[in-house]
Order: C-alpha cells, then structure tokens, then sequence
C-alpha cells in the first residue's frame, strides 16, 4: 500500500517550488549597460547621390518659398528701432498684438486686456519700406513665443512703470502712458486714458517668454490670473498684414520726459 502521507509532502513541495519559480520569472528584470558600441557613418559625396537628395527635398522647399514670398501687404515707409523710449517697429508691434489677442480675450473669457507688454530685444528684424510677405514675420519674430494675459494688480503696473525706466529701453507699450519728471520718478501713469488704480486687477498680454520672468520681467510672475490665448506673436503678425494692406505705425506719444 502507498504511504499517502509521504506523497502529499512531495505534492505540496512541488507546487511550491513551481509557484516560486513562477514568481522569480514574472518578477521585472533589471538591465545594466556593460558595453556601448558605435562606428562613423560618413557622409556621402556621390554626386548622384546628392542629386538625387536635392530632388527629393525641392517641391517642400519651393512650396515653402512660394508660401513665404508671397505678398501680403506693403509699407509706405520702413519702419525701424531707433527711438528712445518708443520705435515705430514696438509701436507696431505693441499696437497689433493689443488688438489681435484683444478679440480673442474677449471671446473666450468675456474680459477686456488693458496693457500690452512686449521686449524690444524681442524684435529681430525691421519692416522695410515696399512689399511685405509672411517671411517678413518670420524674420521679425522667428521665435515659437505665444500671447499669454496676466492678471496683475495696480501695483505691479507701477513696478512696470519703474522697470522700463529703469531699462532705459524702448519696450513695445500700449494702453500704459506715463511722463518721467526731472528726478527720474513716474507721475501722470494712466491705463487707456484712466489714472492708475493700486488695487484694480489690469490685464496684461505679453510673450509666454516675459510671462515667466524673461528680461528680468519679474512682475509678471506675481499674476494673480493667467490665461494662454494659443496665439503665436508671429502668426499675429502674419493675420494682421493678410487683413491690411498698407502697414504704418502709430506715432502717438507712449512716455514723455520733462
């Protein structure tokens, strides 16, 4: 007769060493780099090789030409960088983005932006008097920079005043006039016509580079409300010269100095 008592023991060892296994081959395993390997792929000078390379690459670049060097527009005058606390190219700049991201502010959160904010390193290039086509956005603005609105408190529109003063540079402004008297202080600061209000909550669009601090723009990190309008500055500046033909800056007075 079988012992049955021995052969249980044998069953249950068995199955434990089976569910062991099982658990050491389903458990993660874990790889260590012992060796990299890696050679030089030259560059080929094949003639037909590159020819055949250039054919391949030449319908994309002509369309792309095509695209960027088609007119939209034409200036009546350049418009350049030179000023001291304003320029005909942040006037612009600053007057467009106002507007184009105004209408957009308004249809998604049903408020109104009081201020626009941008730097004047941000300009990279000029608008040259005659015909304007998208490549002249592209190399005004040939960065990914988007509209962003900050909500900032009166206070920290006061700290705008005093940074621009400060930076001596003629930032792109709209909505913000103050004077400079002979001490160096602001006085007479209005938003749209109206004197500052310390507590009121402004809105300020500017790039999402200044929004997080760039140039130094520190005040816009205090915001106390912050909305991405998904609206890259250059392609403000593309809708903008498809929508008018002739392109001319505002020359009204931003900042005066005693």
């Amino acid at each position: 007769m079988v012992k049955l008592k021995n052969y249980n023991g044998v069953v249950k060892h068995f199955v434990l060493l089976l569910t062991f296994t099982a658990v050491i081959s389903c458990a993660e395993k874990k790889y260590v780099v012992t060796k990299i390997e890696g050679k030089e792929i030259g560059i080929t000078d094949k003639q037909s090789e590159v020819v055949e390379i250039e054919n391949f690459i030449k319908p994309y670049r002509d369309k792309i030409d095509a695209d960027l060097n088609t007119v939209l527009g034409n200036a009546p005058e350049t418009l350049d960088k030179s000023g001291e606390w304003q320029t005909p190219m942040g006037n612009f700049l600053a007057d467009i983005t106002f507007e184009k991201s105004d209408k957009v502010f308004q249809l998604r959160e049903k408020k109104t932006i009081d201020i626009c904010l941008l730097n004047h390193g941000g300009i990279r290039s000029i608008i040259p008097k005659g015909n304007i086509t998208a490549r002249t956005a592209y190399e005004i603005m040939p960065f990914e920079n988007s509209a962003i609105v900050i909500g900032l408190k009166g206070e920290q529109i006061l700290e705008i005043v005093n940074y621009i003063i400060s930076e001596k540079k003629p930032h792109p402004l709209k909505g913000l006039n103050f004077t400079i008297d002979k001490s160096n202080q602001p006085k007479n600061i209005l938003v749209n016509g109206k004197a500052l209000d310390i507590v009121k909550v402004y809105y300020v669009v500017t790039s999402d580079y200044l929004s997080n601090g760039g140039d130094n723009m520190l005040f816009f990190k205090k915001g106390v409300e912050q909305y991405d309008l998904n609206y890259k500055l250059r392609n403000i500046i593309i809708d903008y010269f498809k929508e008018n033909k002739t392109i001319t800056a505002n020359k009204d007075i931003r900042i005066t100095k005693e």
